[in-house]
């Protein structure tokens, strides 16, 4: 198990059961290419970190149309089952802050590709959500 930074906060087993809870959830959206669910699970003005391939780091905010746009391109429209195999470490920072740290591997018809990323989910009113993501790799798409 990872050692975990002292955030001078200690999730409840309800606070980790309902982010298990919610990336469940959007992994399945993902899976089926729900991208419009999967916004749903957004707080925009969305904000994502990258780097470029010229080795710089680059961000950007998008809001929900871009989200929407982008995500389709990236899902594609197949229907060839995609499955997620993920270990999720959250960092909680307070009851209403999570910083997960995510390794993975998406399955597409037989083809494995490995993922690490970061994703910073708040709560609100009761529901997380997502609101900054954080991924090497994509920052010449931003």
């Amino acid at each position: 198990m990872p050692v975990l930074p002292d955030t001078g906060y200690q999730p409840t087993a309800e606070g980790r059961k309902s982010v298990d809870a919610w990336f469940a959830e959007y992994d399945a959206l993902s899976a089926g290419r729900k991208v419009e669910r999967m916004a749903d699970m957004a707080v925009f003005p969305l904000n994502l970190v990258s780097d470029d391939s010229a080795g710089n780091g680059r961000s950007a905010q998008w809001d929900r149309a871009q989200f929407i746009e982008t995500m389709s391109q990236v899902m594609g429209g197949g229907s060839e089952d995609i499955t997620f195999d993920s270990v999720r470490t959250p960092v909680f920072l307070s009851a209403a802050m999570a910083i997960v740290f995510t390794d993975s591997t998406m399955t597409v018809e037989g083809h494995t590709q490995q993922l690490r990323y970061a994703d910073i989910l708040i709560r609100r009113d009761g529901a997380w959500g997502f609101q900054t993501m954080i991924q090497g790799g994509w920052g010449d798409n931003l």
